[in-house]
This record gives structure tokens, sequence and C-alpha cells, in this order.
């Protein structure tokens, strides 16, 4: 994985030289990338590293368990890494801390009794709320969430370094004339997808059988903690909600439907398990507003929401789509009813910090916008179109009837801007 560039470092590095620099939490879902970047971290900004695994660790575990002492749990530390821990130029790694509940906690003193200390944490914050008597340092820690790796990163890691550029700078003048590659590209990363491995694989050989079985290795992972980490009663409604995730997002209807999982279920049998796959990061929840209008949180319809994977070549890897589906032809934006380039579009917003998405529907159900981003004080509606069509009436309606109103449209066409709409390649999203 060593020419990985992910962006999320450039943060990293000024948390590094920040005045007010709290223990560091990386969180994100397992396997897409937070041991690497620490390491690179550490590798590029400092002299020294002190490495921890808090998984199967007996000796860290009875480090934190202890007590609160933070200057002897650093001694302990030098110990158990063999690391001569000194501030400033040791960064210490506590890696998987979710697996020493009291390692969280021990964060809050750190931070308080021994700030001159470099700290960071990686892990997937799943389950923090289930285990009793800890508390979340809240106001202790600087949390940094990382995401599997954007098409931006992925063009990166294929070493397309001025096709990144263009898109940073949206010189679409030059853009349009190479909007054939860009298309390639994309298709690449639709079935890649962002998890570094898969990537690290894809453009290391370009085999795509073995991209595949990676991806349906991670997917295992994930499916073996579930059973690691999740409170038994749980389990079979935790492995329904995941396994339905592709059939539900490539229906007309997108929103989530609990009777698709077994005759009959009711949203309250599935409320924990939802949210402990969003709490693990591996699934984000698109909520319903009921009007388009600013603050959009409090039209927020708590009932209805659509529900995506958190990597769309993961979403492929469980719809089992073939290699051939994605990377020939242009069919795959639009088959599955758009579903693999809605979670594409999701994916790049969230990566690039839009954290609240919604999605509006009308009651009737005669108006659909696929998402709607507040930003700034505007509000944003957002359609993706996968197909070359991109008549769509909800949103030409939308616009009629608010003169002000700016809208995009993210489709296969290249770049165009057309009055109240301006029309980006899916390429684009996240750039846009």
């Amino acid at each position: 994985m060593g020419s990985m560039k992910r962006t999320v470092l450039q943060e990293l590095i000024s948390w590094r030289s920040s005045a007010d620099r709290k223990p560091l939490i990386l969180n994100g879902a397992r396997q897409v990338g937070k041991t690497w970047l620490l390491q690179e971290l550490a590798r590029t900004g400092y002299a020294k590293e002190a490495y921890v695994m808090c998984r199967h660790n007996a000796s860290a575990e009875r480090i934190f368990k202890q007590d609160y002492d933070a200057k002897r749990m650093i001694r302990a530390l030098s110990a158990l890494t063999g690391i001569d821990i000194t501030p400033g130029d040791t960064l210490i790694i506590l890696d998987e801390v979710q697996e020493i509940p009291e390692a969280i906690e021990a964060l809050k003193y750190f931070c308080e009794n021994v700030p001159e200390y470099h700290i960071a944490a990686a892990g997937s914050l799943l389950g923090i709320s289930i285990h009793q008597g800890i508390s979340f340092p809240v106001g202790k820690v600087n949390i940094v969430n990382l995401y599997p790796m954007s098409f931006e990163e992925f063009l990166l890691a294929k070493g397309e370094d001025q096709m990144q550029i263009l898109l940073r700078e949206s010189d679409y003048s030059v853009i349009n004339t190479l909007h054939e590659k860009y298309i390639e590209l994309l298709k690449q990363y639709y079935y890649t997808g962002g998890m570094p491995e898969a990537v690290a694989k894809f453009v290391q050989t370009g085999e795509l059988q073995k991209v595949r079985h990676i991806q349906l290795n991670i997917l295992k992972g994930y499916e073996s903690d579930f059973s690691k980490h999740v409170p038994k009663e749980q389990l079979s409604r935790i492995r329904m909600v995941w396994k339905s995730i592709p059939s539900q997002l490539f229906k007309e209807n997108k929103k989530f439907v609990y009777g698709a999982l077994r005759k009959g279920a009711r949203a309250t049998d599935f409320e924990i398990s939802l949210q402990w796959l969003a709490d693990a990061g591996l699934v984000y929840k698109i909520p319903r507003c009921s009007k388009p209008a600013l603050p959009l949180a409090i039209y927020e319809d708590l009932k209805a929401f659509k529900l995506y994977l958190f990597d769309v070549g993961l979403l492929g890897a469980m719809a089992d789509v073939s290699p051939a589906q994605v990377l020939i032809g242009e069919s795959i934006f639009s088959e599955y009813k758009g579903g693999m380039s809605e979670q594409y579009v999701m994916q790049q917003l969230i990566s690039h910090g839009k954290p609240h998405i919604y999605y509006y529907k009308t009651d009737d159900s005669r108006l659909e916008i696929d998402f709607l981003i507040q930003k700034e004080n505007r509000l944003l509606p957002i359609e993706v179109k996968a197909s070359g069509n991109v008549r769509s009436n909800s949103l030409s309606r939308m616009l009629r009837e608010n003169s002000d109103l700016r809208a995009v449209r993210y489709s296969i066409l290249p770049y165009k801007e057309q009055g109240q709409m301006t029309n980006v390649p899916l390429y684009a999203a996240g750039f846009a």
C-alpha cells in the first residue's frame, strides 16, 4: 500500500502541530486504512512510534484497567512497546481501541494530565454505547473520520495525478475533452470501490477476480465481527438488514422497507440493528425530509430513510455484479435502477465532508429528489441520473416553482450549465 495517497493525511499533519492538540481518534470501519495512515503519520512526522494493538492483548488490557493514572500508563506503554516514549517526538498508536473500552476512557486523562504526549487511537466506534460504565471522552479528543478511498484518491493511486488536478480545479474546458477517459476510470472505481486493499491489488495487477476475492474476504470479516460484537438477540436481525441492502437499493423506490426483511417486520424490531451497523460505519442512513426548506433538520421524517452501504465496490461484490457488467459499455450507470450510481454519489459527498444528507419525497410520491444538502445557507437539490436520458419532472418542477434555487444533476453527460441547473459528470461528484 506504499503508494496510497490519502487526502486525510494533511489533516493529521496539522493535528500534529496544532497548539490545542488533544488525543486523536481516527474513526472508521475496519479495513479502510486507519492503521496504515497512522503509521504513515509516525513515519513522516515523528522520530519514534510506540504501536499497541489492543485486540487480544492482555498486557494492554491490564495497563488500562488498573486505574487512570496517566503517567503510570505512559511508563507502562513504554515498557510494553520497548520504545522510550518522549513528548513531541513519539507517536503512541492505540490500534483497534474499541477492543479495550477503558483505553478510550483513558484518553480523557491523557488530555487533562499529560497533554504534551502525542496519542492517536484507531478504531471503529461501534458498540462504544453498549459498554456499560464507560464514558466517552466528549470534548477531550479530536475525532477524524476515515472513509473508503474516494474517486479522487483512486485516481491518485492509479498515478492519474493530472486527471485529479483538473477535477480539483474544476477546469471543465479541459475535462470535457477527456470525458471518455474519465468515464473509463469511473467504471473501474465502480468495480474496485475504495477499500485500500482492493484498490492496491487492482493498481498493481489489474486482476479483477483477485480484487473481487479481496472484497468478499472483507465482507466475510465484517460478518464475523457481527458475531463477535453483537448481543445474541440482535445477530440474526443485523444479518437480515445487512444482506437486504443491495436488493433494497436496486429497486425503483429506494426507501428502506422493513417488510422486505421478513413478513410483518416492524421498525421497532430492527432499530438497534440498524443503529449498530451505522455506528460501525458500515451503512449510511439517509433520512427523508418532508419539505425542501431550511433548516432541513426540522423537516426530517424519522420513519422513512434510504440505506446505503459504505462502499460501492463492496455493494457490487455483495450483489455479485460481474466485471463485464461494470466495465463493458455504460449500462452499469443505469442498471439496477441507478442504485450503484446513487451509492457512488452518496459516498463521494460523505468523503468530501457533507455529513447531513437528506432525500425529498412528497406524501403522494409524485415528486422525488435523490439528495438534498444544505450548503451554507442555501438548499442544494441533487439528482443522480445514471443514463443519458436526463429529463426529470420532479426537479424541473421544483426549479420552476423556486426561481432562486440552483440544482446539480450528476449524469454520464459532460459538464454543462443550464440556467438554474448545473449538469455535472458523475466523475466530478464531490468536487462540484
